[in-house]
């Protein structure tokens, strides 16, 4: 066995900017990140077959993503994003790169992460039909949505620490380790599947450097 086939997810896009910082917004830095690591990929792996959920601006509804992995029939799903805090003023310090699978949050914080990536659910219509009434505010809907990919959770939680340890060593990032959530966007994969935070546009510093070609090359790489 061997992975042959990955679908890179660019977070949000088109009407949905995501968080944003001072320089750009979380869409602008999640495309460029992950054609960065497309172009990685097939040049050091060229027999791996790259797939993209979004390969420009547009605006793409969280299940119509997985929809994409599951028909490629890819290995592996990996969905890239920037994170933020609320209140810059009071959390402007916070930094780092997170990985996520999905799971049930065990702290607050990680709860926040999944909500505010889930509320794109709102800029779609018929939302409420296609996520069967999921509440994107609602912990027990997060619940719920936490007992999906337990078939490849192990391999999931495998990936995720590799890509912390590389974050770390490789990018010298601050790394804030693997973590949990319930996360729309991957509930239904049925491959090994992980959700990128690369950094927090709430921070000056990060902001600053997810902003520039060379931050997110550095990233990517």
């Amino acid at each position: 066995y061997r992975i042959k086939k990955i679908v890179l997810d660019a977070g949000h896009g088109g009407k949905d900017i995501g968080c944003h910082g001072g320089h750009k917004n979380e869409k602008t830095v999640a495309l460029a990140i992950v054609l960065k690591l497309g172009a990685y990929i097939e040049n050091e792996f060229p027999d791996v077959k790259i797939v993209y959920t979004r390969d420009k601006d547009v605006f793409i509804p969280l299940f119509e993503r997985t929809d994409i992995a599951n028909q490629a029939k890819a290995d592996l799903f990996i969905s890239v994003h920037c994170n933020a805090m609320p209140n810059p003023k009071k959390n402007g310090g916070i930094y780092g790169t997170e990985t996520y699978t999905l799971g049930l949050h065990k702290v607050e914080s990680n709860f926040e992460v999944a909500k505010r990536e889930n509320k794109s659910i709102l800029l779609e219509k018929d939302y409420l039909k296609n996520y069967g009434g999921f509440d994107p505010s609602s912990p027990v809907s997060h619940i719920m949505l936490s007992q999906f990919q337990r078939g490849f959770m192990e391999q999931s939680i495998k990936f995720a620490e590799k890509v912390e340890r590389k974050f770390a060593t490789v990018a010298k990032r601050k790394s804030k380790g693997v973590k949990q959530a319930g996360f729309l966007v991957l509930h239904q994969a049925a491959m090994p599947s992980v959700l990128i935070e690369s950094g927090f546009l709430s921070n000056e510093d990060e902001d600053e450097f997810l902003s520039t070609a060379a931050g997110q090359d550095k990233i990517a790489y």
